[in-house]
């Protein structure tokens, strides 16, 4: 049978139930891209750093010391930060993977598409729009507050000052929706301009944090330590209170993924990505924990200012000149922190249209700059409006479910990429004619493959050879059976797949289930329990049976190869979906209703209009062993 039968089969099937789980190509060098649709490649790891550092550490490091260490950690507060920061490590091996290997715009919505399903890549890149722009929106309204401090605790001048506007019974913020603007219009530049900007302004958060470690051991070591010399010990809140305190600062390393949604701008992104996240998340931890070691020991942790931790404790030692260089380290914090937000937005929002799953307007990239100015600038009026008029702190758990979901969805990616890589790819109908032609290629070699099989089938031996059946909808190519050894058992490539495949969504499963029963505690004890043993099965069993089944050897060629590889897989990606799971299903009702809204008009947003004017609509599949020889064969045609 020819191929482009079946292909037009699996076109067909495209449109129903199989649409919604239909992936796209790794984007490549054989890919043309349309001209007027390239990002400048301008990025190299210094500003890749740059932007990960300024996107992670915000002004929230000048308030969370003080609240958690008095609610939680104690004098551990430096043991949560490396705890948090080790989970978060997870995290940022999966996304130096995936990035290297798909080095294009999007970030979680790019992978999750390729590895997982259209469906699932639009529900990412949904909950990601709503992550940065209420992130965005809430940290510029934090800003006009710490400028105040800076005149001394007074007003701002009227017309930036916060106003009251009693019709409305809201608080607006010019100040807020100016900042947002300044930061747009400076995107708009160039992506080069604006990170050497988003360094400059981290360099002097930078700074801050440094006078604080400093100047604050050199306190400590002339007064003795007082927060580490107290009856209660190191751990007074117990081990339980130092692992609560690692779940809430966890939120403070939430930003590294920037990085990756630049990665069709780095000049060597095999190389640079994954030096960009690992080292940017490697100084944030570090400072992390150097300015927690410094305060816990200044002050004893019961004795902290909730609000303003560091500033008292410096205070308490007589240095309240110290406030002005803390303050100014917020500020550059939050102007820094606004940025991240703000840049990977509309690199999401070009990604999805590009794919067709909103309209044109967002891809379209200015000629001059290269960077998707239409979509930054949609992306500033939203963030700016909302800074403007609302008090978006209510809103801010909902960020937390965007960056989590998409740390889930990746460590989930590269589990598949790892086990159960696409084994067909799309193609535009205008390679019809190559597909044509390798499809003839194909079955005249398989009809002497079959000649040369019915031969020896017909022999003295007893025992038949079968060649395994080719799966409905692929190329009738010449098949390999691939044998692997699962203890005693032998199994070939389909069942390898199959089993990895069911494997993996129910260990997933079984990570729903333990951490749900785990969290809440107002189940039965019978209930609670059980479904804990039984998740707690799923999860291990899953574990063990990826770990004995070969990992498939599409791997080597999946994406651009010669970049990093996640390694401990597939413990470190299991675990990093159980981390993450946990947190999600603790973020509270209240986040979840809320974001259940956004995502519902987000279904109805891809149902009648993403769905229909996907690229993938019309999109021809064909086996991934073929499409070298195919775009081979359209090579040849054009020249």
């Amino acid at each position: 049978m020819g191929v482009g039968g079946d292909f037009d089969s699996q076109k067909r099937g495209s449109r129903g139930f199989k649409g919604l789980m239909r992936r796209k190509l790794v984007d490549s060098a054989r890919k043309e891209v349309d001209g007027g649709h390239k990002l400048a490649k301008e990025l190299s790891v210094t500003h890749l750093i740059a932007i990960g550092v300024g996107s992670t550490i915000g002004a929230g490091v000048y308030i969370l010391v003080g609240t958690v260490a008095r609610e939680h950690s104690g004098p551990a507060l430096t043991i949560s930060f490396l705890i948090a920061g080790i989970a978060a490590a997870l995290s940022a091996f999966c996304y130096a993977e995936l990035s290297s290997r798909c080095p294009s715009a999007g970030s979680a919505y790019h992978y999750s598409y390729i590895c997982v399903g259209e469906s699932a890549a639009w529900l990412i890149g949904w909950a990601l729009i709503l992550e940065y722009t209420v992130g965005g929106s809430a940290v510029a309204r934090g800003i006009s507050p710490n400028l105040a401090l800076l005149f001394g605790g007074g007003d701002l001048p009227a017309f930036i000052a916060r106003q009251y506007i009693p019709a409305l019974d809201i608080v607006v913020d010019p100040c807020a929706a100016i900042l947002v603007f300044i930061v747009t219009g400076l995107l708009c530049v160039g992506i080069k301009e604006s990170t050497v900007a988003q360094a400059i302004v981290t360099t002097g958060n930078v700074c801050a944090m440094m006078f604080v470690v400093i100047a604050g051991g050199y306190l400590g070591f002339k007064t003795g330590w007082a927060g580490y010399e107290l009856p209660t010990g190191y751990f007074p809140f117990g081990v339980d209170g130092m692992l609560a305190g690692s779940a809430t600062v966890f939120f403070a390393y939430i930003g590294f993924d920037s990085v990756a949604s630049t990665a069709e701008e780095v000049k060597n992104p095999q190389r640079d990505l994954p030096l960009g996240i690992g080292a940017a998340l490697s100084i944030s931890c570090i400072l992390y924990m150097l300015v927690s070691v410094v305060i816990v020991g200044l002050v004893p942790y019961y004795s902290m200012d909730p609000d303003t931790p560091i500033s008292t404790a410096f205070a308490s030692h007589g240095m309240k000149w110290a406030a002005y260089i803390i303050t100014i380290g917020a500020v550059t914090a939050l102007c820094s922190t606004l940025m991240g937000s703000l840049l990977p937005q509309p690199r999401i929002l070009m990604a999805m249209a590009r794919d067709g799953l909103l309209p044109s307007f967002f891809s379209d990239l200015n000629r001059r700059t290269q960077v998707p100015v239409k979509a930054t600038i949609v992306t500033g009026i939203g963030a700016a409006t909302l800074a403007f008029f609302m008090d978006v702190s209510q809103l801010a758990g909902m960020v937390s479910v965007g960056t989590l979901l998409a740390f889930t969805m990746v460590a989930c990616s590269v589990l598949i990429l790892r086990y159960v890589p696409p084994d067909e790819v799309p193609l535009t109908p205008s390679h019809q004619e190559s597909i044509d032609t390798v499809s003839l290629q194909h079955s005249s070699s398989n009809q002497k493959i079959d000649e040369e099989n019915s031969k020896v089938c017909a022999g003295p031996s007893n025992e038949i050879t079968r060649p395994l059946i080719a799966k409905e909808g692929a190329s009738a190519g010449p098949v390999v059976v691939k044998n692997v050894v699962l203890d005693r058992y032998v199994i070939d490539e389909n069942m390898r797949r199959k089993i990895a495949g069911w494997t993996i969504m129910l260990t997933c499963v079984g990570v729903v289930l333990l951490t749900s029963a785990a969290s809440y505690v107002n189940l039965p004890s019978f209930p609670r329990y059980m479904f804990c043993g039984i998740g707690g099965a799923l999860l291990l069993s899953g574990l063990f049976v990826l770990t004995c089944i070969d990992q498939d050897d599409a791997r080597h060629n999946f994406g651009h190869s010669g970049g990093f590889i996640c390694p401990f897989v597939p413990l470190l990606p299991i675990a990093c979906i159980l981390i993450n799971v946990y947190l999600l299903v603790n973020l509270g009702s209240a986040t979840w209703t809320r974001v259940s809204i956004w995502l519902v008009i987000g279904v109805l947003v891809y149902g009648f209009y993403g769905r229909r004017h996907s690229s993938l609509q019309n999109a021809v599949y064909v086996p991934a062993a073929d499409v070298d020889e195919i775009y081979g064969s359209s090579s040849n045609c054009l020249a």
